[in-house]
C-alpha cells in the first residue's frame, strides 16, 4: 500500500492552533488517539511518558490555578529555561514567528498589557476544552526527554488524523508544581502540555502559517 501521499498530507496538515471552539472531543475518539500515540518508539521500549488528560471541571480548575500562579509569580520548572537559550539562526526564526503571531493578533510589541493578556489566554489553553500534560519519570534527563518528544509528535499527528486541532505549549511547564498539585501527580517531571479540541476557523491567529527552513540549511547527506 502506497502511504507516501497520505503521510505527506497528514504531516503538512498538522499545525499549532491558538483559538478553539468549546465543543469537546468525544471520549471514544480521545481514547483512540492516545492509544495510537502509544505506538511511538522509545529507547529499549521503555515508554517513559506518563500523560494526564484534563477536561471539564478539572480542566477549568487547572486553568484557574495556572493563571493564579502566573499572577503571583510562582514559576516552577523541571527543565531549566533561559531567555538566551535560542541563539543565532534559531533566535532569528523565533523573532520572525513572534512578529507573525502578534501581527495576526493585532498586538504591537510595545503593548505590554495586551501581551500579558495573551499570556493569560495561553494559560487557559487558548480556549481548548482539553489539555494533555506530558510527564516523565523523576530521573528524566535529555535522553529520556527525547523519547517523550517523539511521543509528543506522534500524539500531535494522531490528533490531526482524527480531525482534532492541537497546540504544544512549553509555557504550561513553567508552572510544574501547580500542575502536579491540581492533577494529583507526584514524583514526575513535566515536559510540556498539549491543548487540543476543534479549531475556531474564523480566528485570525489560526491563519498564521510558519515557514520551514530549506533542507540544505538543516540537513547534510554523507557518503
Amino acid at each position: 500500500m502506497d502511504l507516501i501521499e497520505p503521510a505527506e498530507r497528514l504531516i503538512r496538515a498538522r499545525r499549532a492552533t491558538r483559538a478553539f471552539r468549546p465543543a469537546e472531543v468525544p471520549e471514544s475518539a480521545m481514547r483512540a488517539v492516545f492509544a495510537l500515540a502509544g505506538s511511538a518508539p522509545s529507547n529499549s521500549n521503555t515508554q517513559p511518558w506518563h500523560v494526564e488528560v484534563a477536561s471539564g471541571a478539572t480542566r477549568d480548575r487547572l486553568a484557574d490555578a495556572l493563571v493564579a500562579a502566573h499572577h503571583a509569580g510562582r514559576r516552577s520548572v523541571d527543565f531549566p529555561y533561559r531567555e538566551d537559550l535560542f541563539r543565532g539562526r534559531q533566535q532569528i526564526r523565533r523573532s520572525q514567528f513572534g512578529a507573525q503571531l502578534y501581527e495576526a493578533l493585532g498586538i504591537p510589541r510595545a503593548e505590554t498589557d495586551l501581551l500579558e493578556g495573551y499570556n493569560v489566554e495561553s494559560l487557559r489553553f487558548y480556549g481548548a476544552p482539553h489539555v494533555a500534560m506530558l510527564f516523565g519519570p523523576a530521573n528524566t534527563e535529555a535522553r529520556v526527554a527525547a523519547d517523550i518528544g517523539i511521543y509528543a509528535q506522534t500524539l500531535l499527528l494522531a490528533l490531526t488524523a482524527y480531525g482534532v486541532a492541537s497546540c504544544p505549549q512549553a509555557l504550561l511547564s513553567f508552572y510544574a508544581d501547580t500542575v502536579r498539585e491540581v492533577l494529583g501527580v507526584t514524583d514526575r517531571k513535566l515536559l510540556l502540555g498539549i491543548s487540543f479540541g476543534y479549531a475556531d476557523e474564523d480566528a485570525a491567529v489560526n491563519a498564521v502559517r510558519t515557514p520551514r527552513a530549506d533542507l540544505a540549511e538543516t540537513t547534510r547527506f554523507h557518503r
